[in-house]
């Protein structure tokens, strides 16, 4: 089902999941050994983008596991704070935790402690089918099926049911290199953009998908399209949209940083530049522009209007630090088209 038909059909609302953890980042720039001031948060992906289309007005169900600890109770006061609908599945392993600082200029390090976390136990039996009856779009990442094989089998489980019962589905690419390996996570990423309505992908996310078809070794060149597999071949973010949508997703966007996003939406090419903003901290600006594009979805704009506003939201997003706090709502939209030199008093 596509999101249009699920907004006329009368569905309504946003249904993801995943692994949402505590966030401690460094105040100050240098190595993390000399810190001695640090902020103490959530983050999460999938919980980023439920904040994100929370707080541009569409309803939200995030689901997944936490720890009984007191950043697992953190987790799930700060979802619901954000009027989000949270089904906090409480396990007796830990809630993850990432660490974060910048060690010099704008470069960012984030490092995970996550393996066999509470989150990593996410099962096929935790996808409720209630949970998606009004659901118009299931949105899942590419992070959740690298944390164990229960994860993923969650994942696909989901969106098997959700195409089942006709919602949409969307999926960002979302790699990880320190959760798993090219080699490993190619094949079953495109398997899973090849399943979705809506795919959002980097420039080289979207080469690892289009890369990860047939070996090479066993597949009749003579049958076999480079441009589909070859992701040499795939140059532009045109070409990469084109691709992308061929496996199967009728929204197709890349999202590539200062250069905007480019985007095959029921064939239709389409492209966005970016706006000019003072960079703060670009974690969570893919977040902000998926929950962005979704939020429109969800309403029902047109396509262009998706675009612009998922633009909109991940530049408000690096403007300010953290992985959600900076998540804009339709007035801050709205503030970010003044010039500069507008004074809010």
């Amino acid at each position: 089902m596509t999101t249009d038909s699920a907004h006329r059909s009368g569905r309504s609302g946003l249904v993801t999941f995943g692994e949402t953890m505590g966030l401690v980042s460094a105040v100050d720039t240098g190595p993390l050994e000399f810190a001695r001031a640090f902020s103490y948060g959530i983050g999460g992906a999938e919980s980023n983008v439920a904040i994100g289309v929370s707080r541009l007005g569409s309803a939200v169900t995030w689901f997944g596991r936490i720890g009984s600890d007191a950043t697992g109770d953190l987790v799930e006061r700060r979802l619901r704070a954000e009027e989000v609908r949270t089904v906090a599945i409480r396990d007796d392993g830990f809630t993850g935790m990432m660490v974060k600082h910048r060690r010099f200029g704008s470069t960012l390090q984030v490092d995970y402690h996550r393996a066999g976390s509470a989150g990593s136990r996410l099962s096929p039996a935790d996808v409720r089918p209630e949970l998606l009856q009004d659901a118009a779009i299931l949105h899942v990442t590419g992070i959740t099926p690298a944390l164990s094989d229960s994860a993923r089998a969650a994942v696909f489980h989901a969106v098997e049911l959700a195409r089942a019962a006709g919602v949409a589905v969307s999926v960002d690419v979302n790699y990880r290199s320190k959760l798993w390996s090219r080699v490993v996570a190619g094949p079953v990423l495109r398997d899973l953009v090849a399943q979705a309505d809506i795919v959002f992908a980097g420039v080289e996310e979207a080469q690892l998908v289009l890369g990860a078809g047939p070996d090479p070794s066993t597949t009749d060149p003579s049958t076999t399209d480079p441009s589909t597999t070859d992701p040499a071949t795939l140059g532009t973010a045109a070409e990469l949209a084109l691709a992308l949508a061929a496996l199967g997703p009728a929204q197709a966007v890349i999202k590539d940083g200062a250069r905007g996003c480019t985007a095959v939406i029921d064939g239709v090419p389409l492209r966005v530049p970016a706006l000019s903003v003072s960079v703060v901290d670009p974690v969570g600006a893919g977040d902000a522009f998926v929950a962005g594009y979704l939020a429109e979805a969800l309403c029902g704009s047109p396509a262009a209007g998706r675009l612009h506003t998922a633009i909109a939201a991940g530049a408000f997003a690096v403007t300010v630090p953290g992985d959600c706090e900076g998540l804009p709502r339709r007035a801050d939209l709205a503030a970010l088209a003044r010039t500069e030199e507008d004074i809010a008093r």
